[in-house]
């Protein structure tokens, strides 16, 4: 069948699941409702299910009343038992895989169950969705006339008690439909290789003559492959490699500090970029609409949600919300039960709500990233805005960096320390720190009022990190590619500490 048949079709058959989306953007809140009770009914034998009388919720009320909110420590033991083969624990179908996360925030792995539900009816559902929702808004797309260049884990995935554990993108390659395979590169082989390095060279060899109209993956990886092939090709931009080339979905970081590098290697200006958000735990939301900063929530993947306001996470006073009483612009922390067995379930991130006709969201940052030991309240959100600022107006690219603070000391006041990896480093530091201080305090008004006169702190003291400072020490903490990410900001210094010996 001719590539652009082939095309059609596939365009045809993804986008009548616009109708499905259309249900839940019409119906939010029923929709999460009957979700939450499907969920509870599925697990009404399970072990947890016997534990909280499952089988007598029949409300939202009911369920909050009796289920506690959990994090991984809590439900360690019972994965533990999971992984040793024992069943129906937390979820009433087998759960066989395990996607091994640890994260940025503890260097203490995860192993975070994946049902065949949560594969079939989240992840690769999203997948669809993500395609669906970009074919909709580009009607002259050609994305099926070539193949998607997918930058997925590192690790391989290993056997132990009949149970399988890897990265997520392992897991979700091993496990993916036929047709999904045919249309990626590279091959899965290439794709499960475990060391970095040298997985890097095959795929630039194995895909630098392919037809690419899309890539996917994490910014930050994505961008030191296309560098790789751009360096062994000798050309000047992407669109040279591949000309057909069209649409970027990337996610597991925020895209600001990239936008402009990115614009710079491609050189192609109708180039797409599409957000999504997904982690371990789940698939969230997807951007739907082109040249946007928000994501779609996706309602109907077998994941319920709640949510914690941030000015009450963590204290006496913290109380729970679901998606019906969130309130826009507020900093919330998000609880998920889901179709894995996950039971209000507290995974770290946070995000605050843009719309709420329909619920779009952008992601702030993390529960245990962010500076507040002055009372400065400074987020990941924050910080890539600024980064991303003082990057266009002094015409430099980052390519990483990590903010700590710098404790008060007898009556020396405190301050934010900052490492920064430049790519292209600026003419002028003075006017960086600058602009990067003056943004901070446009966003944040506790950061201003504790920077007002230096009452509180001083202004950010900037390091400049050495070429491949923390392509280093992700390489020493065995963290290169895949899903791993630099910890953006910490209320303690132990990051900074260990980028600063490597430096010397």
């Amino acid at each position: 069948m001719p590539l652009p048949i082939i095309n059609s079709v596939a365009s045809w058959i993804l986008k009548k699941r616009i109708h499905q989306i259309e249900l839940f953007l019409k119906y939010p809140n029923e929709v999460q409702e009957e979700l939450l009770l499907s969920l509870i009914r599925s697990a009404e034998n399970t072990q947890i299910g016997k534990k909280y009388d499952f089988d007598s919720v029949k409300t939202y009320q009911a369920f909050t009343e009796r289920v506690p909110i959990s994090t991984y420590e809590d439900l360690e033991g019972l994965i533990d038992r999971t992984r040793k083969g024992e069943q129906n624990i937390f979820w009433n179908t087998p759960i066989k895989w395990f996607a091994k996360s640890s994260g940025t925030t503890n260097s203490k792995s995860k192993f975070i169950p994946v049902s065949y539900e949560a594969l079939e009816n989240c992840h690769y559902k999203a997948t669809k969705d993500l395609l669906c929702l970009y074919l909709n808004n580009n009607e002259d797309s050609q994305l099926f006339t070539g193949k998607s260049l997918r930058l997925g884990g590192s690790k391989q995935l290993y056997e132990d008690n009949n149970t399988f554990f890897g990265d997520l993108s392992a897991i979700l390659i091993e496990n993916m439909p036929m047709w999904a395979e045919f249309s990626s590169t590279p091959s899965n082989r290439v794709s499960l290789m475990s060391d970095w390095e040298t997985k890097l060279g095959a795929i630039v060899n194995e895909t630098r003559y392919e037809n690419v109209t899309s890539f996917a993956g994490v910014p930050s990886w994505m961008m030191v492959l296309l560098n790789k092939i751009l360096e062994e090709t000798g050309k000047e931009n992407i669109s040279e490699i591949w000309p057909n080339v069209e649409v970027y979905f990337h996610g597991g970081v925020s895209f600001d500090p990239y936008r402009e590098p990115y614009k710079k290697i491609m050189q192609k200006n109708d180039f797409q970029y599409y957000e999504i958000y997904n982690a371990s735990e789940g698939f969230f939301a997807i951007q739907d609409l082109n040249d946007s900063s928000d994501l779609l929530l996706m309602l109907d993947y077998g994941i319920f949600y709640e949510f914690i306001p941030m000015e009450t996470y963590g204290t006496s006073e913290q109380k729970v919300v679901r998606l019906a009483d969130v309130e826009l612009n507020k900093n919330y922390a998000i609880i998920i039960t889901t179709n894995s067995g996950l039971w209000r379930y507290q995974m770290g991130d946070t995000v605050r709500f843009t719309s709420l006709n329909p619920y779009r969201i952008r992601v702030t940052g993390r529960t245990k990233h962010h500076i507040n030991v002055f009372g400065e309240e400074l987020i990941i959100e924050n910080s890539d805005n600024a980064i991303a600022r003082a990057c266009k107006i002094t015409e430099t690219e980052v390519i990483d960096y990590t903010v700590a603070p710098i404790f008060m000391d007898g009556k020396e006041k405190g301050a934010h320390e900052w490492i920064i990896e430049f790519r292209k480093t600026p003419a002028d530091m003075t006017v960086f720190n600058k602009i990067l201080d003056e943004t901070l305090q446009s966003l944040n008004s506790d950061y201003e009022a504790k920077r007002f006169n230096n009452m509180t702190l001083n202004a950010p003291v900037i390091n400049v990190a050495r070429a491949n400072l923390f392509y280093d020490w992700l390489k020493e903490q065995d963290k290169l590619g895949g899903q791993h990410k630099i910890p953006r900001l910490s209320n303690q210094r132990n990051y900074l500490e260990q980028l600063k010996q490597l430096s010397i």
